[in-house]
């Protein structure tokens, strides 16, 4: 009996122990919206280390005691926390919007926007420019503070000139790295193709990231002294299958038109100014009325449809594919651009969930209409009272083009260079990659990674002409003549470019004063490769007649390897700490300078979760950022080739070739090179705030930086006996510095009414402190006049790009006076030494824009915009004066005007100006402007069946109307010089978007 009793005793005892036991706990975790399992989901006991991951079917087991709480959590989806309350648990996770705006992809890796150390900015599809856009550019122009991007024209494919804080170099490269899904994209485009980013169809696109600062960029090494760009397309769903279909249909105008005479002005102006060439106004006495630039620009009609569709295969493998196709025509005839793309993203997991493999592969077809762009020139210039066709049919296709044995008389007609030359521009390109993730079984904190990509093209470009037209009478004459076509220039080009980083990633939270361990340390390999012949013609020193020339052949190929290393580390959750370093070498440089070493460090401060702040129930999210860090430059491929450092030889010039008896020969000749050249260096320092008050109804980033570059890859002049007058060469420093804001303002967020308001606005310049040897050298700016007559200039104490010019001097009634300028030396001459520096590029941009959402009802508009800068009206110079509509050589035909005329005088000079007027600022504008980049309503339908179908239809305009004092066609103008633009359409989009 006490045997028994002890025993009850021993049983009651041990009881309350028993709830602390240890158990298996197991169940399935699904998503809400599709009750579909979720794998990769982690399972762990709170205030411990224990943990798992949900298997392929969503399934987990973990050893849990009775009362302890597990917390799930899975990326994009709210985390949950229950009690252990028995052994099956069923957990259902909801997405959480809001989280997934939290993460940001980085260099080798992703955070957090609470933890970023860096001026980093995420910018979410929802976020970005809507209407037509074409290429992913258009998408964040005016929405990312500190981000300039200036298209070349309005071309479907229009090179956009991309800066982020101004660019750090002088003849390098100052564009910034583009980075998509992981596979560093070449500076150097295909042929064929203007624009890098016309490679990814916009609809693909999730999210952009732009590192701006060197403690962000600096792992990156000597690509991202300008910044980067990491682009992240959408990717497969761990729920329900989920289809999207769009098509638009875009109508582009054109907005303006520059101001040259129509018919009747152009008559009443030759009769009153030059009576003596009265005759040459029309055509065998009939006065045509013919506009030239409504002869060459149209109302253009662009297509664009995608489809897509996300699944989760076999309920385990996420899946996403998409197909898109846009039909583009420009403004200006002929202007064609026809873009097929395709993407596959695929994300199958193994062994337990502990190795990922992520596949994406993307292909784009494009085939351009390439129409000579010189007829714009043409349109300015032809005569508005001769006819666009000939009456009598004519020798040239039907095209009235005046002309005698020798040759064209007069400006071509701008209709037939468009519609009698063919260039074709196609292009084929992929870019993929696939990443093996693998998480460590005897170690899950830790992960090698190995990322493989591809971007290999092939392009083809062949330009021929029709017979009898006009761009090839004369000197085509000689050409052989197949299908009534003559040949006139094609090239091949074969180009591949490989990646390959492979890196080890550890991740650990402590428990403790270190909250978080987050490291990575690898190696980088690429090789940028190009192959390609070219077929050009010439024109035969003999007979004046075009012939072929010599075929070109070229082999490029940069390589570029680095070894990099990263340590982010959290302590306390409050005071955030990165350090990284990259070592990079570059097949530019010699041996002796091969490699260059970039550190850089970033400290962050969360100052909210201070006790002093904790209980500031206004304060979301004050947090405080201070960076250094050393990035490097090394492009400079564009103006020094592939082997700069070393003597290549060539075939020499047959200009210069030697006489042996009757025959004379060329001889190999070395091209100029540089063996000391060495990598420019960037050294930045970055102070930052990022702030959210009042629940979010105010938020946004504050930063200041300083930036100064040492040993500046320029091309500058070269002394006596060198091989080339002008090489690049370290030649000096630059200093810049700048401030960038961005707020967000909510100030309504209701169930059935959302209204905010965001915007930016950046100051930047730079200075050129040293040019080693020289003060100043010319940097380009033809503005249509003889060899040499350049505007602009790179001077010590001066901005990067500054115009050089002389002051104008103006009469009493505000007219200039010609050649008359401010001595500003006072030495009673006009030299060199009176011309003053004007800063091309602007201090200040800034773009503002608002979304309103009511019910069903979505409307947003975007703005922006520059303070400052300057342009140079090169059309101004070249047709603002009234002897322009008289040829020198008088050999009858006159020639159009810009219209200065006010009935009885002409207000711009009366003969064609100097080449030391062309030197004058008066030419010059103010290039300030506020542009309405787009706006766009938009009417959804949901529930259209009890699958949860939505279709919404939108309406938008993009290039509304610009605000500005400029006289040109359009101040928004990258070069800093205006003569023939290709205008910028105003396009009005109508479009459907259904879900599915």
């Amino acid at each position: 009996m006490r045997t028994f009793q002890k025993y009850v005793l021993l049983m009651l005892l041990m009881a309350p122990l028993g709830a602390f036991a240890q158990q298996l706990v197991s169940g399935v975790v699904t998503e809400a919206s599709s009750g579909l399992p979720l794998p990769g989901v982690n399972v762990i006991v709170k205030g411990t280390t224990t943990g798992t991951t949900t298997d392929f079917d969503g399934k987990y087991e973990i050893e849990a005691e009775n009362g302890s709480i597990l917390q799930f959590s899975y990326i994009g989806f709210q985390t949950i926390e229950k009690p252990v309350t028995g052994t099956t648990m069923n957990i259902v996770l909801i997405e959480d919007t809001q989280q997934l705006d939290e993460v940001v992809v980085i260099g080798y890796g992703t955070t957090t926007k609470k933890d970023a150390t860096g001026a980093v900015e995420v910018l979410r599809a929802d976020e970005l420019n809507k209407g037509a856009i074409v290429s992913a550019d258009q998408m964040i122009n005016g929405k990312s503070t500190g981000v300039r991007i200036v298209n070349e024209g309005g071309q479907p494919d229009s090179n956009p000139n991309i800066r982020i804080r101004g660019g750090a170099s002088l003849s390098a490269n100052n564009s910034p790295l583009i980075v998509i899904d992981g596979i560093p994209l070449s500076n150097i485009n295909p042929a064929g193709q203007s624009n890098p980013l016309a490679l990814i169809n916009p609809n693909d696109i999730e999210s952009f990231s732009i590192l701006k600062d060197a403690s962000s960029t600096a792992i990156y090494g000597s690509r991202a002294s300008n910044g980067v760009i990491i682009i992240t397309t959408k990717s497969g769903t761990k729920g329900g299958p989920k289809f999207n279909f769009s098509s638009n249909v875009q109508v582009g105008t054109l907005p303006e038109k520059i101001d040259v005479f129509n018919s009747k002005e152009y008559v009443s102006f030759i009769n009153n100014t030059f009576p003596d060439s009265s005759s040459l106004l029309g055509l065998n006495g009939t006065i045509y009325n013919t506009d030239w630039q409504e002869e060459i620009y149209r109302t253009s009609f662009s297509v664009d449809n995608n489809f897509s569709a996300r699944a989760n295969l076999f309920g385990k493998i996420p899946f996403r594919a998409s197909f898109g196709y846009s039909g583009i025509d420009g403004i200006l005839k002929e202007s064609h651009l026809d873009r097929y793309s395709a993407s596959l993203n695929i994300a199958p997991e193994f062994f337990d969930n502990h190795l990922k493999v992520t596949i994406n592969a993307k292909g784009v077809a494009t085939e351009k209409d390439q129409p000579d762009e010189g007829a714009i020139g043409s349109a300015l210039e032809l005569n508005p009272t001769l006819p666009v066709y000939d009456p009598n049919g004519g020798k040239f296709n039907g095209y009235y083009q005046l002309s005698d044995p020798q040759g064209l008389v007069g400006p071509s007609n701008a209709l037939a260079l468009l519609k009698q030359r063919e260039r074709n521009e196609d292009a084929d390109r992929f870019l993929g990659n696939i990443e093996f993730n693998y998480k460590m079984h005897w170690l899950p904190e830790l992960r090698a990674v190995l990322n493989l990509g591809l971007d290999y093209s092939e392009s083809t470009i062949n330009e021929y002409f029709l017979e009898k037209a006009v761009a090839s009478y004369s000197v085509f004459d000689g050409m052989e003549i197949f299908n009534n076509l003559i040949s006139s220039y094609d090239e091949e080009q074969t180009k591949k470019d490989q990646t390959l980083d492979a890196y080890l990633s550890y991740t650990k939270f402590p428990e403790g004063f270190i909250t978080k361990i987050d490291a990575q340390a690898g190696y980088s390999y690429q090789n940028f490769q190009s192959d390609g012949v070219k077929f050009p013609t010439q024109i035969s020193p003999v007979n004046g007649f075009r012939e072929p020339a010599e075929i070109i052949e070229y082999f490029n190929e940069l390589n570029l390897q680095s070894f990099f290393g990263r340590a982010n580390i959290d302590l306390n959750d409050k005071y955030l700490f990165t350090a990284s370093l990259r070592v990079d070498g570059s097949s530019l440089f010699s041996k002796n300078n091969r490699w260059g070493y970039f550190p850089a460090f970033a400290f962050a401060w969360k100052l909210n979760e201070e006790d002093f702040l904790k209980d500031l129930s206004w304060v979301n999210t004050l947090k405080t950022r201070v960076g250094w860090g050393l990035t490097g430059q090394q492009d400079i491929t564009g103006v020094a080739g592939y082997y700069p450092y070393t003597a290549l030889y060539v075939d020499g010039d047959p200009t210069v070739s030697y006489i042996f008896g009757n025959t004379p020969y060329t001889t190999y000749r070395a091209n100029v090179f540089n063996p000391e050249l060495t990598w420019e260096k960037t050294k930045t320092i970055n102070f930052g705030i990022d702030y959210e008050l009042l629940d979010g109804l105010l938020s946004g980033t504050i930063d200041y930086y300083n930036r100064k570059t040492e040993d500046l890859l320029a091309e500058v002049p070269q002394p006596e006996g060198a091989l080339k007058n002008r090489f690049v060469s370290n030649v000096g420093n630059t200093s810049s510095e700048g401030v960038e804001l961005a707020l967000q303002l909510t100030p309504v967020k209701t169930g059935e009414f959302t209204f905010d308001i965001s915007g930016n606005i950046a100051f930047n310049e730079t200075y050129v402190t040293d040019l080693k040897n020289i003060t100043q050298y010319s940097s380009g700016g033809g503005i249509g006049r003889g060899t040499g007559v350049n505007v602009l200039q790179t001077a010590v104490g001066q901005r990067g790009r500054s115009f050089w010019l002389y002051e104008q001097v103006y009469d009493i009634n505000g007219n200039p006076i010609e050649d008359a300028f401010v001595d500003q030396n006072g030495d009673g001459t006009i030299s060199d030494s009176d011309r003053i520096f004007t800063p091309v590029d602007p201090k200040w941009t800034y773009g503002f824009g608002t979304n309103l959402n009511y019910k069903n009802f979505d409307f947003s508009a975007n703005f922006r915009g520059q303070l400052g800068g300057n342009i140079y009206n090169a059309n101004l110079l070249n047709r603002g004066y009234a002897d322009v509509v008289i040829p020198r050589n008088d050999v009858g035909y006159i020639k159009n005007a810009l219209n200065l005329w006010n009935g009885n005088t002409y207000n711009g000079f009366a003969e064609m100006p100097s080449d030391r007027q062309a030197l004058s600022d008066f030419y010059l504008s103010d290039a300030s402007f506020l542009r309405l980049d787009n706006i766009t309503l938009g009417y959804k339908i949901p529930h259209l069946n009890k699958q949860n179908m939505t279709l919404r239809l939108y309406t938008s305009i993009n290039n509304v109307l610009v605000i500005t004092d400029y006289e040109g066609l359009d101040p928004e103008n990258f070069s800093g010089i205006e003569q023939s633009p290709y205008a910028r359409p105003r396009t009005f989009t109508f479009g459907v978007n259904l879900d599915f």
